[in-house]
Order: C-alpha cells, then structure tokens, then sequence
C-alpha cells in the first residue's frame, strides 16, 4: 500500500527531504504523499524513512490504497529505471 499523511500532521517539515521518490510535497494545510510516486521506500531502504523521521507517527498506509509487494517494485522499477535487486 501508499502511505498517508493524517490531518495529525504538524508541518515539521522532517519527512519531505527523506522520500527517495520526492513522493510528499506541501498540500494547502499539511503534506500530502503522492500514491504514484510513493513505494514505501521499497528499493531504497528497508522501511519507509517518512514514518521512521515523522515525530507525531501520522503516516499510516493508506488502507483504501493496497498494493502487493510485486507493485511497489514494479513502481519503484518504472520511477527509477533501475531494476529492483533486493
């Protein structure tokens, strides 16, 4: 699945600069994640690095989203152009 960001969202500006896919970007209020661009940092390290920065723990996966694991790599696959390894 995508990951979300709740409306708990502080702005603290923490998990922007951590997305390896520059999925989260600053919506109206708070930071939003695009689902297309994000893969749980499947390719890049061993859990997402949003969730393991974010200090109010806001970003849940999105459960009305699921992908497989062989999505998230295929998604990862076609963002970077590299083949997954892992």
């Amino acid at each position: 699945m995508s990951l979300i960001i709740t409306d708990e969202c502080i702005n603290c500006d923490v998990c922007e600069p951590e997305c390896p896919n520059e999925a989260i970007t600053q919506g109206e209020e708070i930071y939003e994640i695009d689902r297309n661009k994000c893969t749980e940092c499947i390719g890049h390290y061993d859990e997402p690095q949003c969730q393991q920065v974010c200090p109010v723990d806001c970003i849940p996966l999105d459960e009305e989203n699921p992908e497989t694991r062989e999505v998230l790599v295929k998604k990862y696959e076609n963002l970077t152009g590299n083949k997954f390894t892992g």
